[in-house]
């Protein structure tokens, strides 16, 4: 049985994935860049330096990254992260992993900022060990320096964990270090898009995930 759980907040615990998509969207468009609703989604589960690359090209980036960042963030905290949401049964689910034993630390790439907020509509209280975010790596999801982050904080081997998350960077991510993964579907991506990234096993949101905890590979044996 797993000892740790490493998991995601954005499009696993709260339903942000839509949110963060649009303030990316109106971001790039204030610069003149111009990306469908999709196109920013689908780069939803990476940090800033891995996702504006995709959209701004290399000779404007050195003079667009860093105004486009700041806006992004601005409007994002203004308003958009008033209207977050958990999912159902997210808290009971924390709850309930560390009621069977494990240790929970969160592998995120948001802001460190943003993590006492996402705490509060989480409910998380003393529930959560430890928290690596995007001020503990050089690079976000899909690189595995979150989930690296979050084990040296937690003390543990990768062999001891399991990660939860919601898109195919959490999957390639922890996947880079020997972690096995569950996918949740609640952040928009298809249970055959998260198989394919690496998930071992696939629910559809946090109550899913709960109701069929003891099968789950959080609590077999050894994580067969």
């Amino acid at each position: 049985m797993a000892e740790v759980l490493l998991t995601d907040i954005d499009g696993t615990l709260v339903d942000s994935n839509a949110l963060h998509a649009e303030a990316w969207r109106r971001a790039f468009e204030r610069f003149g860049i111009q990306i469908g609703m999709d196109d920013a989604w689908r780069q939803i589960g990476k940090g800033a330096d891995q996702l504006i690359p995709t959209f701004l090209p290399e000779p404007l980036r050195a003079r667009l990254e860093t105004p486009l960042k700041n806006y992004r963030k601005e409007i994002f905290h203004r308003e958009y992260m008033p209207r977050i949401v958990p999912f159902a049964r997210a808290h009971d689910l924390l709850k309930r992993v560390r009621e069977v034993g494990l240790k929970i630390a969160l592998a995120t790439s948001s802001d460190p900022e943003d993590l006492p907020t996402y705490g509060r509509i989480l409910g998380m209280g003393n529930l959560v060990d430890e928290a690596s975010s995007s001020g503990d790596a050089k690079r976000s999801k899909p690189a595995p320096d979150i989930f690296a982050a979050a084990l040296e904080k937690v003390g543990m081997r990768p062999e001891q964990a399991v990660a939860l998350g919601d898109t195919p960077y959490d999957a390639q991510s922890a996947g880079k270090l020997g972690i096995p993964v569950i996918g949740l579907t609640c952040g928009g991506w298809k249970r055959d898009d998260l198989l394919a990234a690496g998930c071992v096993e696939v629910w559809r949101d946090p109550a899913e995930l709960l109701h069929h905890l003891q099968e789950s590979v959080l609590c077999r044996p050894n994580g067969t």
